[in-house]
Protein backbone atom coordinates (compact mmCIF):
# COMPACT_ATOMS: atom_id res chain seq x y z
CA UNK A 1 0.00 0.00 0.00
CA UNK A 2 1.12 3.47 -0.83
CA UNK A 3 2.02 6.55 1.87
CA UNK A 4 -1.03 8.28 1.50
CA UNK A 5 -2.80 4.92 1.31
CA UNK A 6 -1.02 3.81 3.93
CA UNK A 7 -2.35 7.08 5.89
CA UNK A 8 -5.97 7.03 5.43
CA UNK A 9 -6.14 3.64 6.71
CA UNK A 10 -3.90 4.87 9.82
CA UNK A 11 -6.38 7.63 9.96
CA UNK A 12 -9.60 5.74 10.00
CA UNK A 13 -7.77 3.14 12.65
CA UNK A 14 -8.19 0.10 9.81
CA UNK A 15 -11.54 -1.84 8.71
CA UNK A 16 -11.74 -5.40 8.48
CA UNK A 17 -13.76 -7.19 5.63
CA UNK A 18 -16.57 -6.93 8.13
CA UNK A 19 -16.88 -3.69 8.04
CA UNK A 20 -15.97 -3.32 12.16
CA UNK A 21 -13.38 -0.68 14.17
CA UNK A 22 -13.20 2.66 14.16
CA UNK A 23 -13.17 2.75 9.80
CA UNK A 24 -16.10 0.94 10.20
CA UNK A 25 -18.33 3.55 12.41
CA UNK A 26 -16.96 7.16 10.87
CA UNK A 27 -19.82 8.68 9.01
CA UNK A 28 -19.49 8.82 5.43
CA UNK A 29 -18.44 12.58 5.06
CA UNK A 30 -15.63 12.10 6.89
CA UNK A 31 -14.02 9.13 4.92
CA UNK A 32 -14.98 11.71 2.06
CA UNK A 33 -12.61 14.29 2.92
CA UNK A 34 -10.00 12.07 3.75
CA UNK A 35 -10.40 10.19 0.73
CA UNK A 36 -10.55 13.67 -1.46
CA UNK A 37 -6.75 14.09 -0.52
CA UNK A 38 -6.03 10.62 -2.56
CA UNK A 39 -4.59 9.60 -5.69
CA UNK A 40 -6.85 7.07 -8.14
CA UNK A 41 -4.50 4.15 -7.45
CA UNK A 42 -4.77 4.44 -3.88
CA UNK A 43 -8.49 5.06 -4.22
CA UNK A 44 -9.14 1.53 -6.02
CA UNK A 45 -6.85 -0.36 -2.92
CA UNK A 46 -9.51 1.69 -0.32
CA UNK A 47 -12.26 0.65 -2.46
CA UNK A 48 -11.49 -3.13 -1.63
CA UNK A 49 -10.56 -2.62 2.28
CA UNK A 50 -14.27 -3.14 3.20
CA UNK A 51 -17.53 -2.57 2.57
CA UNK A 52 -18.07 0.43 4.16
CA UNK A 53 -15.32 1.94 2.25
CA UNK A 54 -16.44 0.82 -1.45
CA UNK A 55 -20.10 2.25 -0.21
CA UNK A 56 -19.16 5.34 0.71
CA UNK A 57 -16.42 5.25 -2.84
CA UNK A 58 -19.55 4.05 -5.04
CA UNK A 59 -22.48 6.21 -3.68
CA UNK A 60 -21.74 9.27 -5.26
CA UNK A 61 -19.84 9.57 -8.52
CA UNK A 62 -20.38 13.81 -8.17
CA UNK A 63 -18.94 13.63 -4.70
CA UNK A 64 -15.95 16.01 -3.49
CA UNK A 65 -13.57 12.44 -3.60
CA UNK A 66 -14.25 12.51 -7.50
CA UNK A 67 -14.22 16.16 -7.76
CA UNK A 68 -11.73 16.98 -6.25
CA UNK A 69 -9.32 14.16 -8.47
CA UNK A 70 -10.87 15.63 -11.34
CA UNK A 71 -9.54 18.75 -10.66
CA UNK A 72 -5.97 17.42 -10.17
CA UNK A 73 -5.54 15.60 -12.75
CA UNK A 74 -7.55 17.19 -15.81
CA UNK A 75 -7.43 20.27 -14.90
CA UNK A 76 -9.47 23.34 -15.59
CA UNK A 77 -9.21 24.24 -18.54
CA UNK A 78 -11.12 20.78 -19.51
CA UNK A 79 -13.41 20.97 -16.75
CA UNK A 80 -14.66 24.38 -17.77
CA UNK A 81 -14.96 23.15 -21.90
CA UNK A 82 -17.73 21.48 -23.28
CA UNK A 83 -15.70 18.63 -24.43
CA UNK A 84 -17.07 16.34 -21.51
CA UNK A 85 -20.89 17.63 -21.74
CA UNK A 86 -22.31 14.49 -23.00
CA UNK A 87 -20.69 12.95 -19.29
CA UNK A 88 -22.54 13.51 -16.10
CA UNK A 89 -20.02 12.96 -13.53
CA UNK A 90 -16.70 13.46 -11.97
CA UNK A 91 -15.95 10.23 -11.90
CA UNK A 92 -17.18 9.28 -15.43
CA UNK A 93 -14.77 12.53 -16.71
CA UNK A 94 -11.82 10.57 -14.65
CA UNK A 95 -12.30 7.86 -16.49
CA UNK A 96 -12.57 9.29 -19.94
CA UNK A 97 -9.37 11.14 -19.35
CA UNK A 98 -7.33 7.43 -17.91
CA UNK A 99 -8.75 6.22 -21.86
CA UNK A 100 -7.55 9.57 -23.70
CA UNK A 101 -5.57 9.57 -26.88
CA UNK A 102 -2.03 9.51 -25.95
CA UNK A 103 0.42 11.68 -25.89
CA UNK A 104 3.56 8.70 -25.62
CA UNK A 105 2.06 6.58 -28.62
CA UNK A 106 1.59 8.67 -31.33
CA UNK A 107 3.42 10.22 -34.13
CA UNK A 108 6.39 12.20 -33.97
CA UNK A 109 4.54 15.05 -35.75
CA UNK A 110 1.67 15.42 -33.16
CA UNK A 111 0.77 16.44 -29.44
CA UNK A 112 -1.94 15.87 -27.07
CA UNK A 113 -3.22 19.41 -25.99
CA UNK A 114 -3.23 20.59 -22.15
CA UNK A 115 -6.61 19.62 -22.26
CA UNK A 116 -5.50 16.02 -22.58
CA UNK A 117 -8.21 15.36 -25.24
CA UNK A 118 -7.30 16.84 -28.30
CA UNK A 119 -4.54 15.88 -30.28
CA UNK A 120 -2.78 18.89 -33.04
CA UNK A 121 -1.15 17.84 -35.89
CA UNK A 122 1.76 20.19 -36.80
CA UNK A 123 2.24 21.19 -40.00
CA UNK A 124 4.46 18.69 -41.56
CA UNK A 125 4.87 18.12 -45.25
CA UNK A 126 4.63 14.56 -46.70
CA UNK A 127 3.01 12.86 -43.85
CA UNK A 128 0.21 11.36 -42.16
CA UNK A 129 0.35 11.02 -38.41
CA UNK A 130 -1.75 9.19 -36.01
CA UNK A 131 -2.37 8.35 -32.14
CA UNK A 132 -3.85 5.59 -30.20
CA UNK A 133 -5.62 6.09 -26.79
CA UNK A 134 -3.93 4.75 -24.01
CA UNK A 135 -6.30 1.80 -23.17
CA UNK A 136 -7.06 -0.96 -25.42
CA UNK A 137 -10.01 -3.50 -24.95
CA UNK A 138 -9.78 -7.11 -24.69
CA UNK A 139 -13.40 -7.66 -23.60
CA UNK A 140 -16.43 -5.94 -23.35
CA UNK A 141 -18.49 -3.07 -24.81
CA UNK A 142 -17.01 0.19 -25.48
CA UNK A 143 -18.03 3.94 -26.87
CA UNK A 144 -16.07 6.92 -27.38
CA UNK A 145 -16.97 9.97 -29.32
CA UNK A 146 -14.38 11.78 -32.07
CA UNK A 147 -14.67 15.17 -33.63
CA UNK A 148 -12.54 17.14 -35.89
CA UNK A 149 -12.15 20.50 -34.98
CA UNK A 150 -10.25 21.78 -37.89
CA UNK A 151 -10.30 20.76 -42.10
CA UNK A 152 -10.45 16.87 -42.85
CA UNK A 153 -7.71 17.62 -45.72
CA UNK A 154 -7.57 14.52 -47.90
CA UNK A 155 -7.79 11.86 -45.66
CA UNK A 156 -8.99 11.58 -42.14
CA UNK A 157 -9.74 8.25 -40.65
CA UNK A 158 -11.53 7.04 -37.15
CA UNK A 159 -11.38 3.46 -35.87
CA UNK A 160 -8.95 1.09 -33.72
CA UNK A 161 -5.98 -0.52 -34.01
CA UNK A 162 -3.64 -3.07 -32.43
CA UNK A 163 -0.16 -1.85 -31.06
CA UNK A 164 1.14 -2.94 -34.22
CA UNK A 165 0.16 -0.91 -36.29
CA UNK A 166 2.10 2.13 -36.95
CA UNK A 167 1.22 5.57 -36.50
CA UNK A 168 3.11 7.55 -38.73
CA UNK A 169 4.16 6.93 -42.62
CA UNK A 170 5.45 9.26 -45.79
CA UNK A 171 2.43 10.48 -47.98
CA UNK A 172 -1.01 11.66 -47.86
CA UNK A 173 -2.41 7.88 -47.18
CA UNK A 174 -4.93 6.61 -45.13
CA UNK A 175 -2.75 5.09 -42.05
CA UNK A 176 -5.65 3.28 -40.49
CA UNK A 177 -6.50 0.41 -42.34
CA UNK A 178 -3.14 0.44 -44.62
CA UNK A 179 -2.67 -3.38 -43.03
CA UNK A 180 -4.19 -6.03 -41.30
CA UNK A 181 -3.55 -4.33 -38.09
CA UNK A 182 -6.29 -1.30 -38.18
CA UNK A 183 -9.82 -0.82 -38.85
CA UNK A 184 -10.81 2.87 -40.51
CA UNK A 185 -13.94 4.75 -41.79
CA UNK A 186 -12.48 7.73 -43.78
CA UNK A 187 -14.82 10.52 -43.19
CA UNK A 188 -13.39 12.75 -46.55
CA UNK A 189 -14.67 10.17 -48.86
CA UNK A 190 -16.89 7.75 -46.53
CA UNK A 191 -14.63 4.58 -47.30
CA UNK A 192 -14.22 1.77 -45.25
CA UNK A 193 -10.36 0.57 -45.03
CA UNK A 194 -8.50 -2.81 -43.73
CA UNK A 195 -5.70 -4.39 -44.76
CA UNK A 196 -5.04 -1.96 -47.44
CA UNK A 197 -8.20 -2.11 -49.38
CA UNK A 198 -11.12 -0.74 -49.36
CA UNK A 199 -14.16 -2.51 -47.64
CA UNK A 200 -17.19 -0.72 -49.44
CA UNK A 201 -18.59 2.78 -48.65
CA UNK A 202 -20.10 4.00 -44.96
CA UNK A 203 -22.63 4.10 -44.26
CA UNK A 204 -24.56 2.06 -46.83
CA UNK A 205 -27.46 4.36 -48.30
CA UNK A 206 -27.70 6.17 -50.92
CA UNK A 207 -25.87 10.09 -50.84
CA UNK A 208 -25.06 9.56 -47.35
CA UNK A 209 -24.22 13.10 -45.97
CA UNK A 210 -20.10 13.92 -45.75
CA UNK A 211 -18.72 14.81 -42.18
CA UNK A 212 -19.22 18.29 -41.23
CA UNK A 213 -16.18 19.93 -38.77
CA UNK A 214 -17.24 19.49 -35.39
CA UNK A 215 -19.40 16.99 -35.82
CA UNK A 216 -19.25 14.09 -32.88
CA UNK A 217 -18.91 10.43 -34.21
CA UNK A 218 -19.91 7.79 -32.13
CA UNK A 219 -17.66 4.76 -32.18
CA UNK A 220 -18.80 1.47 -30.48
CA UNK A 221 -16.61 -1.62 -30.25
CA UNK A 222 -18.20 -5.01 -29.09
CA UNK A 223 -15.17 -7.11 -27.95
CA UNK A 224 -17.81 -9.74 -27.44
CA UNK A 225 -19.91 -9.60 -31.12
CA UNK A 226 -16.22 -8.66 -32.45
CA UNK A 227 -17.94 -5.90 -34.22
CA UNK A 228 -17.59 -2.11 -34.74
CA UNK A 229 -20.01 0.64 -34.79
CA UNK A 230 -20.69 4.13 -35.48
CA UNK A 231 -23.25 6.66 -34.77
CA UNK A 232 -24.13 10.36 -36.05
CA UNK A 233 -25.69 12.28 -33.64
CA UNK A 234 -28.47 9.68 -32.20
CA UNK A 235 -28.15 7.72 -35.34
CA UNK A 236 -26.92 4.46 -36.00
CA UNK A 237 -25.48 4.03 -38.87
CA UNK A 238 -24.63 0.55 -38.74
CA UNK A 239 -22.17 -2.19 -38.38
CA UNK A 240 -18.96 -1.19 -40.21
CA UNK A 241 -16.56 -4.23 -39.21
CA UNK A 242 -17.46 -7.67 -38.07
CA UNK A 243 -15.32 -10.77 -37.21
CA UNK A 244 -12.39 -8.33 -35.26
CA UNK A 245 -9.56 -10.72 -34.03
CA UNK A 246 -9.55 -11.71 -30.15
CA UNK A 247 -6.31 -9.49 -29.54
CA UNK A 248 -6.20 -5.66 -27.72
CA UNK A 249 -8.06 -3.41 -29.81
CA UNK A 250 -7.48 0.74 -29.06
CA UNK A 251 -9.24 3.69 -30.24
CA UNK A 252 -6.98 5.48 -32.90
CA UNK A 253 -7.17 8.44 -35.63
CA UNK A 254 -4.73 9.58 -38.45
CA UNK A 255 -4.88 12.89 -39.84
CA UNK A 256 -2.92 14.84 -42.84
CA UNK A 257 -4.04 18.63 -42.70
CA UNK A 258 -1.77 20.54 -40.81
CA UNK A 259 -2.34 22.50 -37.47
CA UNK A 260 -5.92 20.11 -37.28
CA UNK A 261 -7.11 19.10 -34.29
CA UNK A 262 -9.37 16.15 -33.48
CA UNK A 263 -11.25 15.25 -29.92
CA UNK A 264 -11.41 12.22 -28.39
CA UNK A 265 -13.80 11.40 -25.52
CA UNK A 266 -14.20 7.96 -24.30
CA UNK A 267 -17.84 7.13 -22.70
CA UNK A 268 -18.03 4.20 -20.98
CA UNK A 269 -20.11 1.30 -22.27
CA UNK A 270 -22.75 2.38 -24.48
CA UNK A 271 -26.07 2.71 -23.87
CA UNK A 272 -28.36 0.67 -25.83
CA UNK A 273 -31.57 1.81 -27.99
Amino acid sequence: MSGSAAGATAATGGCSVGGAGLAGRLPSRILELIFSYLELRDLLRCALVCRHWNRCLSADENSEVWRSLCVRSLGEEALRSDILCNLPTYKAKLCSFQHALSSNDCSRNVYVKKNGFTLHRNPIAQSTDGARGKIGFTEGRHAWEIWWEGPLGTVAVIGIATKRAPMQCQGYVALLGSDDQSWGWNLVDNNLLHNGEVNGNFPQCNNAPKYQIGERIRVILDMEDKTLAFERGYEFLGIAFRGLPKTCLYPAVSAVYGNTEVTMVYLGKPLDG
